[in-house]
This record gives structure tokens, C-alpha cells and sequence, in this order.
């Protein structure tokens, strides 16, 4: 029963793809950035709900999931997901699925691009591979990168955004109308906007947008479809739902988790306070796990890590503003060998992310409510 449950945002897919058309409000013809944290349903919806909507457009979809594999080049994986596009077009994917050896393509008149090879010719860039397949397609492309941010780690991640960024410019204005639509997903806000936020980034002067939350439509509709396979005496409450959806930070897997445990407990009369209770303790679990962390810290490792969640964006580490910080952190000065130890510690232990260009963002942003919650605590 929970595995078929299916809720379609439909609506917010429209609204999505009239922007990247440039119609409506929102104009997002120079890519659309959403930001939003893990497990809420963003790629999901990308999957469920967009690109449907993209199919139903006539337009052609290409998605590449940067954390599919973390161990190979962002680079890579986006080349390789258009060339499986590029093979699809051109019914190349029917002859692989009747087993006959496809190796070779030829593109751009004369050049091959060797299918049994990864990457791409030194003769082929990723600008004319684009243009390539939306020529031999003769639909727009809508290019989908998930965890978007990732390509940042690598500096042929780094200049396939380039590429990317130059393709569009190039592509689109040739016509009347977007050929080529970029659409860029990421669990870190700092960490996406870290492709838009300065003038050497590829695509400075776009904006992060906030990925919208699921809300109370979709516990109200969950509560409703659960309760179907439920006898009339144990059934869930929808304000309880709510509730416990709030509590484990809007997160559906994690909901589904404990109402599927809850559901078969086979304490009929305490449906709802069973659901909140699981809630709650998920919740001070995660929240534990963050004082636990925390607290293994040496001094000087919190006082870089709280001088992150309070400057964001803005944070640099070894500016003057910031050693005199960390001096009245410790209440001695603070040296730079010293400092770069303590970031590539909080590194080690997965509480910051720092680019291949030295930018840093904190890796789990649902860490700044614990720290936020245990600083006001303490005075």
C-alpha cells in the first residue's frame, strides 16, 4: 500500500517550465536553481512531476544525478548522459536493446564520437554536443543536473558548467524562442548559489530559488490514502500527521517510515500519540547526533565552524575580522597553520564543504537550528 502511493505536483511542474519558457512571472530562461534540503522530495519531483510536464511539452529531457556516482567527474556524468540522449535520438538505444554493437556516431558532419570510449574527442566540445542533439532531435533540451553543487568539486566539473553556460548563451540566441533550458537542483543553498554568486562563477546574476516545501495538502492526502487500509478503529488524524510530518523536517520517506511502523503496532487506540512519539524521538535522535558532533570538537574547530553558520556566504576564514574572532574565541591568538588544520578537520568529519576553488558552505544546513537552539540555551 505505501509503495503506490503517488502524490503528483503537477501545478508547480507548469508553473517550473512556463519559466524556463520565459511566460508568467518568474522568468528562468537563464536556468532555474532550486534549493532545498535533503530528503524533502526534490528529486522526486524532478522525476514524478517535471519531467512529465517536459515530455508533454515535446520538449526532451536529459537528467544526470551528480551523487549517482561521487567517485567519477561530475564532467563525466553529464557527457555521458548526453550521449545516452544522443544515442536515444538517433535509435541507437533500440539496436543496443536488440544487442547489436553500437560504437560509433558520427555528429557534426564528419567527427565519430565513440560510444565504447568515455567522454568525448579532443575535436567535440560539450557546446557543439548540445547543439548536436537538439539539431538531430528537433525538440528544445531541458538539461536537469541534480545536487548541482557537486560539480564544483572538480575542475572539469567546473568548466563543463562553462560549457553548459556558453552552449546556452550560443543556442538560444539564435531564435525567437529557448532551445536549450538548464535546470540545476541542490541540497545546500550556499553551496548552489557558489555557481552564481560572483562574476568568475559560470552562471553569475542568476538566483537561488527556494525549492517550496511539501505542506499540509500532501499529509492531509497521505493520512486519507493510509487510512483506506486501515479498520475504522485505527485510523491516523490529520492534524497528527501534520504534526509528526513537521517534526522530522518535512521529510516524506521518513513520515511513510513511521506511520508504516506505527500502522502494524497493532495498538489500535493510540494511533496518533504512537506517531508523534516516533516523531519526536527522530527528531531529538538528529538532534543528539548534532551535540555529539559539536562536542567532539576542539575549541578552536567550534570557533571556525560557528563563525561559518554566522557569516554564510561571506565567510573567509583568515581574514583579519576572522582571526581576531577566533582569538576571543580562545583567548589567545589563533595561527593560520593552526586554522587551516581545524577547516580540514571539520572537512574529515563531514561538517563542512569547501569547492576546488576554496569556497565553503556547512554541510548539513539543518545543523544552524540545533547550533542556533544551543547557543540561546546557554545564556
Amino acid at each position: 500500500m505505501m509503495n503506490k502511493f503517488v502524490f503528483n505536483r503537477q501545478a508547480l511542474a507548469q508553473s517550473y517550465c512556463d519559466s524556463l519558457e520565459g511566460k508568467g512571472i518568474a522568468n528562468n530562461t537563464s536556468g532555474l536553481f532550486l534549493a532545498g534540503p535533503r530528503r524533502v522530495g526534490k528529486s522526486t519531483f524532478l522525476l514524478r512531476d517535471l519531467m512529465p510536464e517536459v515530455a508533454a511539452r515535446h520538449w526532451l529531457s536529459i537528467y544526470v544525478d551528480l551523487w549517482a556516482e561521487k567517485a567519477t567527474d561530475p564532467a563525466l556524468l553529464i557527457i555521458e548522459m548526453i550521449k545516452t540522449a544522443m544515442l536515444s535520438v538517433s535509435g541507437g538505444l533500440k539496436k543496443v536493446t536488440r544487442k547489436v554493437q553500437l560504437k560509433k556516431i558520427t555528429v557534426l558532419g564528419a567527427v565519430e564520437i565513440d560510444f565504447s570510449k568515455p567522454g568525448l574527442p579532443k575535436s567535440v566540445t560539450l557546446v557543439q554536443l548540445l547543439e548536436h542533439l537538439i539539431a538531430a532531435s528537433k525538440k528544445p533540451v531541458v538539461l536537469i543536473i541534480d545536487e548541482a553543487q557537486h560539480a564544483l568539486s572538480t575542475k572539469a566539473g567546473l568548466d563543463a558548467m562553462f560549457a553548459i553556460k556558453s552552449a546556452r548563451d550560443q543556442i538560444n540566441l539564435r531564435g525567437e524562442t529557448s532551445k536549450l533550458m538548464l535546470v540545476f537542483t541542490g541540497s545546500n543553498r550556499d553551496k548552489l548559489a557558489q555557481l552564481l554568486i560572483k562574476k568568475d562563477k559560470p552562471f553569475f546574476g542568476s538566483e537561488v530559488t527556494a525549492f517550496p516545501l511539501l505542506g499540509r495538502d500532501y499529509t492531509d492526502f497521505f493520512t486519507d490514502e493510509v487510512n483506506k487500509s486501515l479498520s475504522a478503529n485505527n485510523q491516523f488524524s490529520q492534524a497528527d500527521m501534520w504534526e509528526a510530518f513537521q517534526l522530522v523536517g518535512y521529510k516524506p520517506e521518513i513520515l511513510r517510515q513511521i506511520a508504516g511502523r506505527v500502522a502494524i503496532s497493532n495498538e489500535a487506540q493510540s494511533l496518533s500519540g504512537l506517531l508523534k512519539k516516533d516523531a519526536f524521538l527522530w527528531h531529538d535522535q538528529l538532534w543528539q547526533d548534532y551535540a555529539n558532533d559539536y562536542e567532539g570538537l576542539t575549541e578552536l574547530q567550534k570557533a571556525v565552524l560557528c563563525l561559518l553558520i554566522e557569516k554564510g556566504r561571506s565567510w573567509s576564514p583568515f581574514s583579519e575580522e576572522a582571526m581576531g574572532f577566533y582569538q576571543a574565541k580562545l583567548g589567545e591568538p589563533a595561527k593560520t597553520p593552526s586554522v587551516q588544520t581545524a577547516i580540514q578537520a571539520l572537512r574529515d568529519k563531514g561538517l563542512i564543504w569547501q569547492s576546488g576553488r576554496g569556497s565553503y558552505a556547512l554541510e548539513d544546513e539543518g545543523f544552524i537550528e540545533w547550533f542556533n537552539y544551543h547557543e540561546k540555551s546557554r545564556v
